[in-house]
């Protein structure tokens, strides 16, 4: 008997389950967990009456809970709507030529970025391990963006940043623990594009390109109706 003769037994017992597990269509479920929302953040100079300062916007990550709601439209394919807010500290940094003593933190700003995806689940109903992989589109809303005291002190005013529409795609699975309950982890990276827009004493207006793109990471448990 060689090891995979043995292991093959093992591997079906940790993973099949009775129907009972399975998700059909008509299933609603719900899922809730600590979400991080880490930017892989890239932008243009800061731009301004002046021209180009240079520089680079920086954003911060961000972790709070998170929810997320599916509709099995079949036993296969489900629409899920993730939702969740977030707070960011933002700054700017590598301002140089006389520029140096305005890098730093800007201040802070709110998004609420739900996202609705087609999840596709490939595997068969007698498995409790239920991996999914989904694509969807993401708005963005930035609101109470709030200038930090120490950019005030520096001349900084007026800080705020564009909604956004973009792409977004996951990976994730579900364990099932019993007919309802189900442990989740889930991934995903969101095409996050905006304008960052804040007044400066002395210089006028500033605007940046900022593309924030952010992986996504969720764990929690989810339940099923």
């Amino acid at each position: 008997m060689n090891k995979y003769t043995l292991i093959a037994p093992l591997l079906t017992l940790v993973i099949a389950s009775n129907c009972a597990h399975a998700y059909e269509a008509g299933d609603i479920i719900v899922r809730a967990g600590a979400i991080t929302v880490d930017p892989n953040e890239d932008s243009s100079g800061v731009k301004s009456s002046l021209g180009d300062l240079g520089g680079s916007a920086t954003v911060e990550s961000d972790t709070r809970l998170g929810l997320n709601f599916a509709y099995m439209i079949t036993d296969h394919f489900g629409i899920e709507l993730l939702a969740a807010t977030f707070s960011h500290d933002v700054g700017v940094h590598g301002l140089q030529d006389g520029l140096a003593g305005l890098n730093g933190d800007l201040g802070e700003v709110k998004h609420l970025p739900p996202t609705l995806s087609l999840i596709y689940y490939p595997l068969d109903k007698n498995y409790a391990f239920q991996p999914y992989a989904g694509i969807g589109i993401n708005y963005t809303a930035f609101y109470d963006a709030d200038t930090s005291s120490s950019a005030e002190a520096k001349g900084y005013s007026n800080l705020d940043l564009n909604d956004s529409w973009g792409m977004a795609a996951q990976i994730g699975a579900d364990y099932m623990i019993n007919d309802h309950w189900m442990v989740n982890g889930q991934l995903r990276y969101i095409d996050i594009d905006t304008n960052a827009h804040a007044d400066l004493a002395g210089v006028g207006a500033l605007k940046l390109n900022v593309d924030i793109d952010p992986w996504v990471y969720m764990v929690g448990l989810g339940y099923k109706f």
